[in-house]
């Protein structure tokens, strides 16, 4: 889908006269970044719902209530105060807002709670207290609703409580250096935790990280009256790298035997799954060049090797992400995700590793599988099969491979099936509408009941004009998407100063359908201060399909250069662009692509702010930096090519870097390395530091930080 440069919001019309745009409200960055005292009051409203089986839930923060599927009509179920005395919490630690809860038990009157330290069931129609588990001081914890069993970390060791109050102590080894019961791979491979149950809450498979060959980076700690040495795991492109094994945990006999997967050195386990049963497990191992992906089942008794079941290979890197699924409806046939044909789609395996189909397939990803309709035989998906700035809702038949689309066909959104499948909540946005949700009969896509509309929240502010187009590649034939933005008040016959804000990176995109094409707040701010605002999305970035993405494969940075520099050019074809007036801003692969920029067209681009910059890939985590570049020692010249500190001499505008103090992600090594070799070739780059800061800012310190980086625009490049 190709997409003419449109308006796509417009606030103001050219008919508006100076006076009237002068009397509307101006924004500030505490409207604008979350970390705002009034940002709550600028973003769409919304609301929290969730499903207890079939009967849709909204959760508030004084009570919860079912809505009525059909008309959208709510009747409360229960107060917040009539909660806060069934749950015997003391007043530290009392409930304080309904958000969180869940309905474990289609047709039970039973909710679960979470305050500060405890876990929560009870039974509000009873108005009886069913059980507390103590989550005081966990590091993770993950619960069981069958079993009612709750594994926990603690103190760096793994525990499970059962649905007595028993708990067991699983592991005494466990330190900074050997890791229980959490994430591993430094989140990679789609991993999000380190605990996972069987279907039945009998079993409990779990990671086990052994990172004590793991180099330390040397983090400080400046708030103590003496700088404290906190060192960090982090296992460099090249270095050695952790190993890691998966213990399972029978509840029933007490014992823990761990999967005979052999020498886990330089291997990656992931995305774990059951069968059904509970009695085997399931789980992709891929080697360290991240090239060799297999599926493999093990006896969860016993800890024995079952099967290969499946083994996906590349000349690039395969990346599994997503577990199988069974169907609930046959114990014998699960959905694997591949997308060795080109794009992310399903597969149908049986459990002797027999592919018995291709369910979905075209030139398009499958974002999401949202659950199953056992009684219509039937998966739904999430897609951008409509458009690759879109997602959409797709009912798809098992056995045909027939979609039906489920939504109105435009802007993004995310679903939430019910328990049976028989219904979706449908939360969505388009570039003119903030926030809708609607409930959907998946027996019937066509009779969409309209449950809330957003209000603008920006409405009687001067806001600015957004919009989105498309532009060829570098390539001459791939599509890339943008978004603009252009200064509040616009004059086509005036110049306007210019900054590209880029990411550029794998796993993330800029520009999409929702509410202002995905514009974020400062683009705002700073479109009222006159300038322009351009975003690109350039090959190497997701959901685009295998070959968009690894177009950057061993060579980070080099083709999302000529595809941003392609943006640039459009730009200044542009009349009412300044020439001489392009700056450019990106944090994290943004900042890479910033100074890259920068550094190799410095002629272009006048100013630039790179927040939390990789500058050289030998120091960041091996990961993700060896998929994209392999190892330094089998790529030296694709990291030397790559690499910024040589470009350090290179550098002419303006340039301010910005970097969380304690920064894990980005180590501050490479900020640093790069001021030193400007320091050689006497260039002058500006730097900024906040103590005790990660990877991105939090809170008043995000509103500090865009306040910095708009000043560096406005004194360098106005």
């Amino acid at each position: 889908m190709k997409i003419k440069l449109v308006a796509g919001i417009i606030l103001q019309t050219l008919l508006f006269v100076p006076m009237a745009m002068n009397a509307q409200k101006q924004f500030t960055l505490e409207d604008l970044n979350f970390g705002g005292n009034n940002y709550h009051n600028m973003v769409p409203e919304n609301r929290y719902l969730t499903w207890w089986g079939d009967e849709l839930v909204r959760t508030e923060t004084d009570y919860c209530a079912i809505v009525d599927k059909n008309n959208g009509k709510e009747t409360k179920l229960f107060l917040l105060d009539e909660i806060s005395q069934l749950t015997q919490s003391d007043e530290h630690n009392r409930i304080r807002h309904l958000y969180n809860a869940t309905f474990p038990y289609p047709g039970k009157t039973i909710v679960m709670l979470i305050n500060g330290k405890e876990r929560i069931l009870l039974d509000w129609k009873k108005k009886t207290l069913l059980r507390k588990y103590d989550r005081d001081l966990v590091e993770a914890e993950d619960w069981n609703k069958t079993s009612q069993a709750m594994a926990f970390v603690r103190n760096d060791n793994l525990f499970v409580t059962d649905a007595e109050g028993r708990t067991v102590q699983l592991s005494k080894d466990g330190s900074r250096e050997i890791v229980y019961g959490q994430s591993v791979h430094r989140d990679e491979f789609g991993i999000s935790k380190g605990t996972f149950w069987s279907p039945d809450g009998q079993r409990l498979a779990f990671y086990r990280m052994d990172q004590s060959m793991v180099a330390d980076y040397p983090q400080v700690d400046v708030f103590s009256r003496i700088a404290a040495y906190v060192p960090d795991k982090y296992p460099m492109a090249g270095e050695t790298s952790h190993q890691v094994t998966v213990g399972i945990y029978d509840l029933k006999s007490g014992k823990t035997v761990y999967l005979k997967a052999g020498d886990p050195t330089d291997r990656y386990f992931t995305n774990i799954a059951w069968n059904p049963e509970g009695s085997i497990v399931y789980m992709f191992e891929l080697n360290r060049d991240q090239n060799d992906c297999r599926l493999v089942s093990y006896d969860a008794v016993t800890g024995e090797k079952i099967a290969e079941l499946y083994r996906e290979q590349s000349t690039k890197y395969v990346e599994p992400l997503h577990p199988i699924v069974f169907l609930p409806w046959d114990k014998s046939k699960f959905i694997l995700q591949s997308q060795k044909d080109g794009y992310n789609h399903l597969y149908l395996f049986n459990t002797k590793g027999q592919q018995l189909q291709q369910i979905t397939s075209g030139k398009w990803v499958v974002l999401d599988v949202l659950g199953f309709n056992s009684k219509q035989k039937k998966v739904y998906i999430l897609s951008n099969e409509k458009s690759p700035i879109q997602s959409n809702l797709y009912a798809v038949d098992l056995k045909s491979g027939k979609r039906v689309l489920m939504d109105d066909g435009r802007g993004m959104h995310s679903g939430d099936l019910s328990a049976s499948g028989a219904w979706i909540c449908d939360k969505y946005s388009e570039p003119d509408v903030p926030r809708n949700i609607q409930i959907i009969p998946t027996a019937s896509s066509k009779r969409r009941i309209e449950y809330f509309s957003a209000k603008d929240p920006w409405e009687g502010y001067a806001a600015p004009e957004f919009s989105c187009g498309s532009l060829k590649a570098d390539d001459g034939s791939t599509d890339l998407y943008y978004r603009m933005v252009k200064p509040v008040g616009f004059d086509p016959s005036k110049k306007y100063p210019t900054v590209v804000y880029v990411y550029g990176g794998p796993h993330a995109h800029n520009v999409d359908a929702r509410w202002h094409y995905s514009s974020r707040g400062w683009e705002t701010y700073m479109a009222q201060k006159g300038y322009l605002l351009f975003i690109l999305d350039n090959r190497g970035s997701e959901n685009r399909g295998r070959d968009f993405e690894q177009a950057t494969f061993r060579q980070l940075g080099q083709v999302e250069m000529r595809d941003q520099m392609t943006g640039v050019k459009y730009l200044q074809s542009l009349p009412y662009v300044d020439k001489d007036k392009i700056g450019i801003h990106g944090w994290s692969f943004g900042g890479f692509m910033t100074i890259s920029l920068m550094t190799n067209h410095p002629d272009v681009f006048k100013v630039g702010v790179a927040g939390g910059p990789v500058i050289d890939w030998k120091w960041y985590e091996v990961m993700y930096g060896e998929r994209y570049m392999d190892t330094p020692q089998s790529n030296p010249k694709g990291y030397a090519n790559v690499s910024l500190l040589p470009k350090a001499k290179d550098l002419k505008g303006k340039l301010q870097i910005i970097t969380g103090y304690n920064d894990k992600t980005v180590v501050p090594q490479h900020c640093l390395e790069f001021l030193s070799e400007c320091i050689k070739a006497g260039t002058q780059p500006d730097f900024f530091v906040y103590p005790g800061e990660p990877h991105n800012m939090r809170g008043r310190q995000s509103v500090h930080l865009h306040e910095k980086i708009t000043q560096y625009f406005e004194d360098y490049l106005k």
